[in-house]
């Protein structure tokens, strides 16, 4: 009895251990919640909007009714800003198992609204893809150049051979800072402030300074 109690705990224990590393995954690919998604935008997408369907939880990955395709010839242009800065440590590129998948992508920090004219311009970096239908290829971006990022641009020149292109996922992992716009003025006005004044003083509800 004890035996077969052991037996199945080490068969739970291995299917944990399956959906920790998928939560992990989850949460690390979380960026996707960080990106100001109404300002998106996707040049030479076929549908309007479509571009954006790509930007989903990593569990949702390998959801195939949403993606976007490419209209006009096989180019794709994302230009994508964030809600505060970022540290981009890894992206994954999921399309079909087929020629529509991408085979490159190149990827360019903190210029918005980029054209097609402007993504002839060398890129910070760039991969040479390779298929992944299931999601699960992770690309590492240099970490000293995508350290500070509010803006990323990611163009895809072609594919393996179709005339259109299609995306199902595009993920994000890496670290978030909230931006302060108003951070930096706040804070040099306090450390410029008297210790005295915040002891003395004190406001009442309209705003009048009580000494």
């Amino acid at each position: 009895m004890p035996h077969g109690h052991s037996h199945d705990h080490g068969g739970c224990s291995h299917e944990a251990s399956d959906v920790d590393h998928a939560l992990e995954m989850g949460i690390e690919y979380s960026l996707y919640t960080k990106i100001d998604l109404d300002n998106v935008e996707c040049l030479n997408e076929e549908t309007d909007g479509q571009g954006k369907s790509v930007f989903k939880p990593y569990e949702k990955r390998q959801d195939l009714s949403k993606y976007v395709e490419s209209d006009a010839d096989e180019e794709l242009l994302f230009n994508i800003p964030f809600t505060g800065n970022i540290k981009l440590k890894g992206i994954i590129i999921s399309g079909a198992n087929d020629d529509s998948h991408p085979n490159m992508v190149k990827i360019f920090k903190n210029r918005p609204r980029m054209t097609f004219d402007d993504a002839k311009a060398k890129p910070d970096q760039e991969f040479h893809l390779t298929r992944d239908a299931r999601g699960e290829i992770e690309y590492s971006p240099k970490v000293v150049t995508f350290s500070s990022v509010h803006h990323l641009s990611l163009y895809f020149p072609s594919n393996f051979g179709e005339d259109i292109t299609r995306i199902y996922y595009i993920g994000l992992r890496g670290e978030f800072t909230e931006a302060h716009y108003h951070g930096v003025t706040i804070c040099n006005y306090e450390s410029r402030a008297n210790a005295a004044d915040h002891k003395e003083k004190t406001f009442d509800g309209v705003g009048r300074a009580i000494q």
